[in-house]
């Protein structure tokens, strides 16, 4: 018995050790996820693969989240992943509220410590609003609801706390966010996404879409 454990040990270690450095590599360095839900349309959309960068902040124990080494700060309009003590889930989100930020929804019109974003390139598509929201430099697209309000579309103000931070979905008649999950703690955040790697098109077969390999986000 003794022999046929250290010829198996001794077969497959080197299996062993890839995937240990897999695990590590996925854990503290980089990773891909794929998105379920359209929270985070029109920029992100079901059936995307995004690729997620764990170094873009800080360097992480693997498989843990205490941090050893800080290299950023998270900004205003990133897209974050993190995981979600309170849904128990890895969420992909865009960061609106640094600590100390007020913000607040007035049908669905942001405004961040007294200062309201501005809109553009407005759409009124059969399942609802697209639009351009701007606001101190950073712009991206967001949805809304075909009425352009719901009971979600208004919100706050609220303060973020200090070590905390503010989360909305793109689709922001359409997101567990913040205005459900609460703040976000800096230790839950997992990494960055920049990124599409490849989607498939739940809808027709699953079939990759071949304009979102390596897409911008």
């Amino acid at each position: 018995m003794k022999k046929e454990i250290v010829d198996f040990v001794k077969n497959y270690r080197g299996m062993g050790l890839f995937l240990v450095l897999m695990i590590v590599f996925r854990s503290s360095f980089a990773d891909w996820n794929t998105v379920p839900s359209g929270s985070m349309q029109p920029t992100i959309v079901e059936g995307d693969r995004i690729l997620v960068n764990k170094l873009a902040y800080d360097l992480k124990i693997p498989l843990t989240h205490t941090s050893v080494y800080d290299f950023a700060e998270p900004q205003r309009g990133d897209i974050v992943i993190f995981d979600s003590h309170v849904l128990d889930m890895k969420l992909v989100k865009r960061l609106i509220g640094l600590p100390g930020d007020v913000v607040a929804l007035r049908d669905n019109r942001l405004i961040v410590n007294g200062v309201e974003a501005q809109y553009s390139n407005v759409e009124h598509l059969a399942d609802g609003i697209v639009a351009q929201e701007t606001f101190g430099g950073v712009s991206h697209r967001i949805k809304l609801a075909p009425s352009g309000i719901s009971r979600y579309s208004s919100y706050g103000p609220v303060t973020v706390p200090d070590g905390q931070y503010l989360m909305l979905g793109d689709n922001r008649d359409n997101s567990e966010d913040s205005r459900f999950i609460g703040f976000v703690p800096r230790a839950e955040i997992v990494g960055r996404t920049e990124r599409v790697v490849l989607s498939f098109n739940y809808d027709n077969y699953y079939l990759p879409r071949k304009d979102r390999f390596f897409h911008t986000l």
